[in-house]
C-alpha cells in the first residue's frame, strides 16, 4: 500500500515523498520575467519544508504569451542565470524542482506584451488566430524553453495545458473552431499538445521527465469533456509523457474556475476532481498528480492508499502554510487553515507577491 511519506518516482525522477507543490503564480519575478531573490527564497522555503517536488509558477515561452505581471519568463537565454540560481538553491535545500511552461493564449495581456493575444481561432476583435507558421514557431518556443529548463538544472518540465491557456484552448472545442489539421476531431485538437511534447522530447532526451498539467473537464458549454480528457491522457502516455496533473476549469467557468472560492467544511467536499481521477486509474498507465481542494492529511492519505492518485498536489494551502507538509510529517495532522478565499492573489497584483491575507493582516503586508 502506497504511503505519502515514502520515496516515489516520476519517470526516472526519484522524489522523497508524494507531495507536490502545484504551480502557483507567485508574482515575484522581475518586470521582464527574470528570477529575483524573493522568488528564489519562496522556492527555498518550500524546499526546506519537505515538499517532494516543487513546480514553479508558469513561465511564458514567448514574449507574447505573458498573462500576469511579475510572471517568470523562459523565452530567452538571458533568463538562464536566474533560473540556474533557483535550481541550485532548491537542490541545496533538499528538494526537486520542475519548470512549468505556458503560453497564455487569449488570456495573454496585451497591456504587458504589446501584442494582440494569439488564439486557435479568432472569435472577436481583441485576439488573432494563429497561422500554421506561427504554430510551428510556438512548438519550437516550447521546446527551446524546455531545453533552457534542463540546462538550468530543473529536474523536469511541466507543460501547462490546463485552465484555458493556449494548449488548453486547442484541446477545447469551445475555443478551437479551426478547420485545418489542428481543429475538429479530438485527435486534431490534441495535435498541437502532442507536437509540443514530441519537440520537447527531442530537445531534452529520452530520460528527462516531461509532465503535463491538463483539465479533467473544462466545465464549459461545448468545452472538452471528462471523457475526452481521458482520451487525451492516453495519447500523452503514448507520446512519452511521464506523468499528468489533473486540474479543471477556465477563467470563464463561473463557479468552477481553477481556484474555486469557498471554504471546504467537510472531507467529502475536498477533492474537486476525484471522479475523474478514479476513471483515470482505470484507463491510463502513467502516474497521476491530483490537485484541487485537498485540505486534510487523511484525505490525501486516502487518495494515495486507494490508488486514486499517485501524487498529491497542493497550491493555495502552501501559500498560507509553506510548512504544512513538514507539520503533517512531524505528527500534527490538523487540516490546512486555507479558506479558499483567493485573497492571496490580491497582494500579488499589487507587486507584493502571493501571500495569505487571513494569516497575515493587511496592515502587515507592506
Amino acid at each position: 500500500m502506497a504511503q505519502l511519506f515514502e520515496e516515489a518516482c516520476l519517470g526516472k525522477l526519484s522524489l522523497k515523498n508524494r507531495f507536490v507543490r502545484s504551480a502557483t503564480w507567485e508574482g515575484l519575478a522581475a518586470e521582464d520575467g527574470s528570477v529575483t531573490p524573493r522568488l528564489t527564497d519562496m522556492m527555498v522555503e518550500l524546499a526546506s519544508n519537505d515538499i517532494g517536488l516543487i513546480i514553479t509558477g508558469y513561465a511564458f515561452v514567448t514574449k507574447g504569451g505573458q498573462s500576469t505581471p511579475w510572471q517568470m519568463a523562459a523565452w530567452d537565454d538571458r533568463f538562464l542565470p536566474g533560473l540556474a540560481s533557483m535550481t541550485e538553491a532548491v537542490h541545496a535545500a533538499g528538494a526537486r524542482i520542475a519548470l512549468q511552461l505556458v503560453h497564455a493564449g487569449r488570456f495573454s495581456s496585451q497591456e504587458l506584451t504589446g501584442e494582440r493575444p494569439r488564439v486557435p481561432s479568432a472569435d472577436g476583435p481583441l485576439n488573432q488566430a494563429l497561422t500554421t507558421g506561427e504554430i510551428e514557431g510556438l512548438i519550437a518556443a516550447f521546446a527551446d524553453a524546455a531545453a533552457r529548463g534542463k540546462a538550468a538544472g530543473f529536474d523536469a518540465v511541466q507543460l501547462h495545458a490546463a485552465h484555458g491557456f493556449l494548449l488548453s484552448e486547442f484541446l477545447s472545442p469551445a475555443f478551437n473552431r479551426r478547420e485545418d489539421s489542428y481543429g475538429g476531431s479530438l485527435q486534431n485538437r490534441a495535435r498541437l499538445l502532442l507536437d509540443v511534447v514530441h519537440a520537447v522530447r527531442r530537445k531534452v532526451g529520452e530520460a528527462y521527465p516531461i509532465l503535463v498539467k491538463m483539465n479533467s473537464d473544462d466545465f464549459l458549454e461545448d468545452g472538452m469533456t471528462a471523457e475526452e480528457a481521458l482520451q487525451v491522457a492516453q495519447l500523452l502516455e503514448k507520446a512519452s509523457v511521464d506523468a499528468i496533473e489533473f486540474s479543471g476549469g477556465t477563467p470563464l467557468s463561473e463557479e468552477l474556475i481553477p481556484p474555486r472560492p469557498g471554504e471546504l467544511t467537510s472531507r467529502e467536499h475536498e477533492v474537486y476532481y476525484r471522479a475523474a481521477a478514479q476513471d483515470y486509474q482505470k484507463q491510463v498507465g502513467i502516474p497521476l498528480i491530483l490537485v484541487g481542494g485537498i485540505r486534510s492529511f487523511e484525505v490525501a492519505e486516502e487518495l494515495v492508499q486507494r490508488e486514486e492518485a499517485q501524487f498529491i498536489a497542493l497550491s493555495r494551502p502552501l501559500i498560507g502554510e509553506p510548512d504544512l507538509v513538514r507539520r503533517w510529517r512531524e505528527g500534527d495532522r490538523a487540516k490546512s487553515v486555507c479558506l479558499s478565499c483567493n485573497g492571496c492573489f490580491g497582494p500579488a497584483l499589487e507587486g507584493l507577491g502571493v501571500r495569505c491575507v487571513v494569516l497575515e493582516p493587511e496592515q502587515d503586508r507592506a
